[in-house]
């Protein structure tokens, strides 16, 4: 009888028990894996994929040439949880015949979630509001302080009417917004119908939009999409919020001004302009 080959699994980081439960019924495979829920240091990564035959990682680690020649010959899966595939140096990847597997579709709602959260706790300045109770500067209520501004008969432009940009809209419609504009590579007629959304250039989202969502991928052409024209364009109410990469938007050319615990991060902005 032929021995059973075991195929050795690494893992870079501490993953979901589901996860875990079914690398482990997996008999022929011996999983290693990085116990930790921090980033694996990159010595630690180049060793633990060494002669490893599938990889599992996320999207903080750069799968690149010298990685994927640390791992060796054996290689022959990448699995990624994340949608995004920008850390997985693709072509390398292809031309040492290594298949690639990602989780479209599995953080779908939670984004979209979390876009609308963001929209709404800027608009309404919660953070600035928050820090004022903290600080003291709340003494009565006033008419027009901290009143923000309303979504109803708003304009929203989304960039990048993708699953995630259409499940933002489909909660942002039942707010009252008037009108949705979005841009991207080209018109989805069939998808901006629900919304009676227009297709427009990325300036013209810019113009006419009292909220931009940024929700596309990060490719070569989305990269340092909203720039500093893109910028000049907005109103000065307008907000904007990037939940794609941070790279879309160009760091040089973000508005400075935020309010109070807005700082952006490496993949959100969260800004007022």
């Amino acid at each position: 009888m032929r021995p059973v080959r075991v195929m050795k699994v690494f893992v870079t980081r501490r993953i979901p028990p589901e996860g875990s439960a079914a690398l482990s019924r997996a008999a022929d495979c011996e999983v290693e894996q990085w116990d930790s829920d921090e980033p694996i240091p990159r010595e630690d990564l180049e060793q633990g994929v060494a002669g490893a035959h599938g990889l599992l990682c996320l999207l903080s680690d750069r799968i690149d040439k010298k990685l994927l020649d640390a791992a060796g010959a054996n290689l022959k899966v990448i699995s990624t949880m994340s949608v995004g595939v920008d850390h997985l140096a693709l072509d390398e990847i292809k031309k040492r015949g290594i298949r690639v597997g990602y989780t479209p579709g599995v953080l779908t709602d939670a984004t979209a979630e979390l876009a609308v959260s963001l929209l709404l706790t800027t608009c309404r300045r919660l953070p600035e509001a928050i820090e004022e109770v903290k600080n003291g500067g709340w003494t009565s209520w006033k008419p027009l302080w901290m009143c923000g501004h309303g979504l109803s008969q708003s304009t929203v432009g989304i960039v990048g009417l993708g699953r995630i940009g259409q499940a933002i809209a489909r909660r942002l419609k039942p707010f009252g917004v008037q009108r949705f504009l979005y841009t991207g590579r080209q018109p989805r007629p069939q998808e901006a119908a629900e919304f009676q959304a227009e297709f427009v250039s990325a300036p013209e989202l810019a113009a006419a939009s009292d909220f931009v969502v940024v929700a596309c991928s990060l490719t070569l052409a989305t990269r340092g999409l909203c720039n500093k024209h893109f910028f000049q364009c907005m109103k000065k109410t307008a907000v904007f919020i990037n939940i794609s990469r941070r790279t879309v938007s160009a760091p040089e050319h973000v508005p400075a001004r935020a309010g109070p615990g807005l700082a952006p991060s490496s993949t959100l902005t969260l800004l007022r302009k």
